[in-house]
């Protein structure tokens, strides 16, 4: 009986990976494929002619000059900014929520942050580009990275980690002549490292692929994330190229899959650690 189970959940867990990877592979397939092929809507995963003249002409900026280039560094570089001033934020926020029991409205805060997850974020679309707009910020970086700068996701995470952590450890320190920033600089920060890694995973994915706000806060080719771009361009003269869209979004995966695969082992001891605890 067991291992029947246990040929049970094998089978379902290669049938959800089969669905997951099928969209994948298609994506790498057709864009190996000339446009002609491409357009056939034949279901061969293997191309008859395969070919890399999508990606060369993508990265050299043949494409009816698009700067893909430019696309996918800006979203690269508003990920990391983004995710790097909100791992600080959250983990301040987190950390005091947790530790400063002195802290006035402390549990008034924190139910604030929990309610604040029920809210969709399309409720905020509006007065967030409204407010931009205001203050004549929209077609700017700081358009593209200030509403990426804190989250009650981050505070949420952090906050069950920050409030499981041994006190211990933390009077230790008070005792060696250690305050309050120092205990959370460098005793606390330098032992969530695994799930400050997660948060920083889940947050760079979740900026990089954000499609809806850059589309409307960058208005200049310039300014654009490679999401927003090659959704405009799938609307626009590669209505039908197939090849060519699928070649430009699998370099925008690239950056996405490099990270996550390296920072993989720190999101797997993350979970361990939140297990055990």
């Amino acid at each position: 009986m067991h291992k029947l189970r246990k040929a049970l959940l094998i089978i379902v867990a290669i049938l959800l990976a089969a669905v997951m990877l099928l969209p994948l592979v298609w994506m790498i397939s057709t864009s190996l494929k000339n446009d002609f092929e491409a357009l056939a809507g034949q279901m061969n995963f293997i191309p008859k002619k395969p070919t890399i003249d999508n990606y060369i002409q993508g990265l050299n900026g043949e494409l009816m000059n698009v700067p893909i280039m430019r696309w996918i560094t800006n979203s690269l570089s508003i990920g990391i900014i983004g995710t790097g001033i909100i791992l600080l934020i959250d983990s301040m926020a987190a950390y005091a929520l947790a530790r400063l029991k002195d802290m006035m409205f402390r549990k008034i805060l924190f139910s604030m942050f929990i309610a604040s997850l029920m809210i969709p974020g399309v409720l905020t679309f509006l007065p967030m580009y409204m407010e931009f707009n205001g203050l004549g910020l929209i077609n700017t970086y700081a358009a593209l990275i200030l509403p990426y700068t804190a989250g009650a996701f981050g505070v949420f995470l952090l906050y069950q980690f920050f409030i499981s952590f041994p006190k211990e450890i933390e009077e230790a320190a008070r005792i060696d002549g250690a305050n309050k920033w120092q205990i959370y600089s460098r005793v606390v920060l330098p032992s969530s490292v695994s799930i400050m890694v997660t948060l920083g995973i889940f947050t760079f994915m979740g900026i990089y692929n954000d499609f809806v706000w850059p589309l409307y806060a960058a208005t200049s080719p310039d300014m654009r994330t490679i999401t927003a771009g090659i959704a405009l361009m799938s609307q626009g003269s590669y209505t039908q190229a197939y090849g060519k869209l699928m070649a430009m979004t699998t370099i925008a995966a690239l950056p996405v899959l490099i990270i996550f695969m390296i920072g993989q082992r720190f999101f797997v001891k993350a979970i361990i650690q939140s297990a055990v605890k």
